[in-house]
Formats: structure tokens, sequence, C-alpha cells
């Protein structure tokens, strides 16, 4: 089966292409560098060319609020546009755990602006949403610094491993299209201040952590439900302190 994957160079989408490769199937790692872009087109017709299954886990490159929506709303209209004419029987997109509970949140609105597009394209599709990646947790500590201290929200999170997402990622392009959606979620949530705690303590970094309900997290406030997966969502292997502990030995 051909199996096209936008954005196939990148962290997510670099281990998703070794992982169906070695299931045996004719995978495109298709990314500007590849000579693939979905946002000039460029390559976009021939990469479609008898694919049944598209993924897509491309990323914007600004995040600033107003390019990170025409980056995925003009990416979105052109991969489903170049996957009708194609007959692509399977549109996957890896999204974000609560995306529509954080409206302040510029990215978060372009994911769900990216979801909205392929729930209307007649496409059949599944949108797999991730919580936030252990790979990630240093910049998100990084966010909440003022001064020497971290002044964090004590909301929960649920991180996952980038390979738990791929996993999970393997299996949806796989299957059938459920024409909705699919939750992946960290074995553990936990308070976002004690991530922090965590991560800094073995980074050996001695900032302090302030739990504070108002910190906001890239300019939205924080409930228990805002970061973690419902009570259906499939769960990742790996904890975080495993994690940790392997990449702080690497």
């Amino acid at each position: 089966m051909k199996i096209v994957v936008i954005g196939g160079t990148g962290l997510i989408g670099s281990k998703l292409v070794q992982n169906l490769r070695e299931r045996g199937h004719d995978v495109l790692a298709a990314s500007p560098s590849t000579g693939v872009n979905s946002i000039t087109r460029e390559g976009l017709a021939q990469a479609m060319d008898g694919a049944e299954v598209v993924v897509d886990v491309a990323n914007a490159p600004s995040w600033e609020d107003q390019a990170v929506l025409d980056f995925f709303e003009t990416s979105s209209r052109n991969l489903l546009a170049a996957e009708a004419a194609a007959g692509v029987r399977h549109h996957v997109a890896l999204s974000i755990v609560g995306s529509e509970r954080l409206p302040e949140n510029g990215y978060f609105r372009a994911k769900v602006a990216q979801e909205n597009l392929i729930k209307a394209s007649g496409i059949p599709y599944t949108l797999l949403r991730a919580t936030q990646f252990f790979e990630f947790v240093g910049g998100i500590v990084q966010s909440f610094a003022v001064g020497e201290e971290i002044r964090v929200s004590p909301a929960l999170i649920q991180p996952i491993a980038s390979v738990d997402v791929v996993a999970a990622l393997t299996d949806v392009a796989l299957a059938a299209p459920v024409n909705g959606t699919v939750e992946v979620a960290g074995p553990d949530a936990m308070p976002l201040d004690d991530l922090a705690r965590r991560f800094l303590r073995v980074n050996q970094d001695n900032r302090k952590v302030v739990p504070d309900v108002n910190a906001r997290y890239f300019g939205a406030v924080l409930d228990d439900q805002s970061l973690t997966a419902g009570k259906n969502a499939r769960l990742g292997a790996i904890r975080f302190e495993d994690w940790l502990a392997q990449s702080t030995a690497g």
C-alpha cells in the first residue's frame, strides 16, 4: 500500500515512515526538502498518484497566530484537494488533545480550523489527537520562567513520548477510517508544577518552582481538563521518569 507522510522528515514523520516501511508499505516521506510542498503545491499531485493513505504530521514554521492559521488552512486545503483528485481513501492528521478548550492559544485555534476542514472534505478521515510530547517539556517549563522562578500552573498535564505517538499513528494509518477522533496520551497525569520540578531536578537546574493558578500556558489559563485526555484514550507505554532517565543518560 502506498502511504504519503506529509512532514515525513520531522520528529514524528521520520519515525512513522520507518515504522510503516518496516511493515512492508511503500512510503513517501513528503516535505519541502524532498520536493513536496503542501503550501506551494510543488510535487503534490505526483506524490498523491496511487496513494491510498495520507498522514499529515506537518508543522508550521512560524507559531505567530495569523501565520500558523494561514499555514494549516492553506496546507490542508491543498492536501485535501490533491487527495480528492487522486482518490485517496484515508486522510489521517495529527492534532492536539484539548485544542478546542484553549481558544486563547493561536496554535490550538489553527489546529481546530485544520480539523474542521478535514471533517468537511468528504474524504474518509481519522484525527489522532495527542497530548504534549515529553520532548517539549523543557520548552514548556521555560515558558513559565519569571526571572529566577518558574511560576507554573498546578493544573494536570498528561505528556507522552513521541515514540508512543508514532506507534498510535502507525496503527491508525493501517486501520480503516473512523471518521472521527482518537486520543492518545501518556500513562500518567501529573500537576504541571510537579512535572517542572522533576525536569529541573534531573537537569540540575536549581530554579524555584512556584505554583500559580493564574500562570498562563502559551496565553491560556488551565484547569485539570485542559491538557488531559478523555477516559477512552489510548495510553502510551513509556513513563515520564523512565524517559527522563534515558534522555539524561543519552
